[in-house]
């Protein structure tokens, strides 16, 4: 499908109206922004992007809920809790996550970073520089996360993967948030051994009724095929850094209703 550039045109301005520092406070990007520190920004920014479904403000009040569990220090908690700290999570609830989830991110986080200085690891374990988008990555994280013994089968739900065909939405947020880089202060480019141009776009209902509308998905099913589809359009208007357009569509089709 050759490139209409009226509809880039537009497309470029709606990014460039939405990814500005405005944007931050009402989204639940604003959460690892509270940090500065790389770990705290990765493990704020991995809760706050699974807890990404519903009401945005909910999510936001959820997500500091849980960190103040944690003395607003998520790293320094993950590091060198005991089993009286972990005690403060008991009962902390978020649509169907909850504390049985938790206790177990708490657990591969802990096991991660005893291994680990960044989450980064964990993503691009199983993908090459080669891979034209991050799925090799997606499902290499699947099966590391639940490589532990003793995991509860319930808390697979909340780590998509390509292999089951679901959109993998959140984590391909959370994966903007930390991989693309630019000037404009939302999202923090802090991970450098995925390439902005290996992302995928998230999508949900939102975006694909906006997606639709401007003839850049045809798949019927929203699903990871639909995602690759939408994201192998949005590499043509820009092939360095296709999920820029993640602000125009979440926008066009969340904040202004297209």
């Amino acid at each position: 499908m050759p490139v209409n550039n009226e509809l880039k045109d537009f497309l470029d301005s709606k990014v460039e109206q939405y990814n500005t520092p405005a944007f931050i406070k009402d989204d639940p990007i604003c959460i690892p922004h509270l940090f500065s520190k790389k770990q705290d920004i990765e493990i704020s920014g991995l809760f706050a992007s699974i807890f990404a479904w519903g009401n945005r403000t909910i999510i936001i009040k959820k997500s500091k809920e849980l960190l103040q569990r944690m003395d607003n220090a998520p790293y320094d908690f993950i590091k060198n809790h005991d089993d009286h700290d972990l005690k403060r999570l008991l009962g902390f609830k978020h649509r169907t996550f909850n504390d049985t989830d938790l206790l177990y991110f708490i657990h591969f986080l802990h096991h991660h970073y005893s291994k680990h200085a960044s989450l980064e690891a964990a993503f691009t374990n199983g993908m090459t520089g080669q891979d034209e988008t991050v799925e090799n990555g997606l499902n290499s994280l699947f099966n590391l996360f639940f490589s532990l013994e003793d995991f509860p089968a319930r808390t697979k739900k909340h780590i998509a993967t390509p292999n089951k065909n679901s959109t993998c939405k959140r984590l391909n947020m959370f994966l903007r948030w930390m991989v693309r880089s630019d000037d404009k202060g939302v999202d923090f480019g802090i991970w450098k051994n995925i390439s902005p141009s290996q992302l995928v776009c998230p999508i949900d209902v939102h975006v694909a009724r906006v997606a639709y509308r401007f003839n850049l998905l045809h798949r019927n099913q929203i699903d990871w095929r639909a995602a690759l589809e939408l994201t192998a359009y949005l590499r043509k208007l820009d092939p360095c850094d296709p999920v820029k357009y993640d602000f125009a569509l979440f926008a066009l089709g969340v904040v202004e209703k297209f």
